[in-house]
């Protein structure tokens, strides 16, 4: 358990996944508790692609490469290959950790990756930073995403209010896949805060509209007064939410995914956002999430 202050975060090593982050009684982000399986993909990285990929098949570099299909009942990919790999902790302090693993190369993704991620508390609230090197030969394709689920408090979404400013919308099929990028419509625009009662998402926006520092922030208000606001440095170029609707019991409606993603769904086989990294070439990246005054 991470501790600052009125803060406490708890960090799984499988996954290297936020479990919980708390400010005082307060629940920040909807968690899981220490001996329950990870549902929904709440707080966990999305490594070395975030969403989908459409019959998990892609080409690079002149090879075409097969995925598992572990969304079996939409036919893709889905969120990466760390969810539920072992991570080591580097390094621990009261109010830090950071953690590290190795994607070997292995059928659909044959590139030697190694990722960092670091947790870190302080005043303003929980910081996470991702560190991705290519440790292989030659180029690989790499995208990342994080899966947090902001917690509106009593009342769940539907108690809650979302201000987000973004400037498109993915337009998916029945599979979820891309079939375009659009204008964001009127019951998706969120630039003024209004209520989520009867809005479902399960959608990824574009454009986003960033502030000091470059930074893109989006803002749940619950129906006790607390926003919870979660901010992408200038890594993160997509942002997906999903308002839990398919969720069943406590769990449906009951918190809002707000997914930084540095590429759009199915960008493995678009190409959009892809990000290419040479042999020893690094990405890094940060977001972050706390309650605002």
């Amino acid at each position: 358990m991470l501790r600052h202050g009125p803060h406490t975060a708890a960090v799984t090593q499988v996954g290297a996944t936020v479990r919980e982050f708390h400010t005082g009684d307060r629940a920040v982000l909807d968690g899981f508790a220490a001996d329950e399986i990870c549902p929904a993909g709440h707080g966990q990285p999305l490594l070395p692609w975030p969403n989908r990929i459409g019959d998990g098949r892609y080409g690079f570099g002149g090879d075409e490469h097969q995925l598992a299909l572990n969304e079996p009942e939409r036919g893709n990919a889905i969120h990466g290959l760390t969810r539920w790999q072992p991570w080591d902790i580097v390094e621990r302090t009261e109010d830090a950790v950071a953690l590290s693993t190795r994607v070997y190369p292995q059928p659909g993704y044959p590139f030697a990756l190694e990722l960092e991620i670091s947790y870190r508390l302080d005043d303003t609230g929980l910081t996470v930073t991702y560190g991705a090197v290519n440790a292989g030969t030659g180029q690989l394709p790499f995208g990342a995403g994080q899966h947090p689920y902001l917690s509106p408090g009593p009342g769940g979404v539907d108690g809650a209010r979302l201000r987000l400013a973004v400037g498109s919308v993915v337009e998916v099929d029945e599979r979820l896949l891309p079939t375009g990028l659009g204008a964001v419509p009127a019951g998706l625009d969120f630039r003024t805060a209004r209520e989520l009662r009867g809005v479902q998402l399960d959608t990824c926006f574009g454009g986003l509209e960033r502030g000091a520092g470059g930074r893109f922030t989006a803002d749940l208000t619950g129906a006790d007064g607390r926003t919870v606001r979660l901010w992408m440095d200038g890594s993160w170029r997509w942002c997906q939410l999903f308002s839990s609707d398919p969720l069943s019991g406590a769990r449906h409606r009951a918190a809002l995914a707000v997914e930084p993603m540095t590429c759009p769904p199915d960008a493995f086989r678009s190409g959009q956002d892809v990000i290419v990294l040479a042999p020893g070439q690094r990405f890094d990246g940060a977001w972050g999430v706390g309650l605002i005054p």
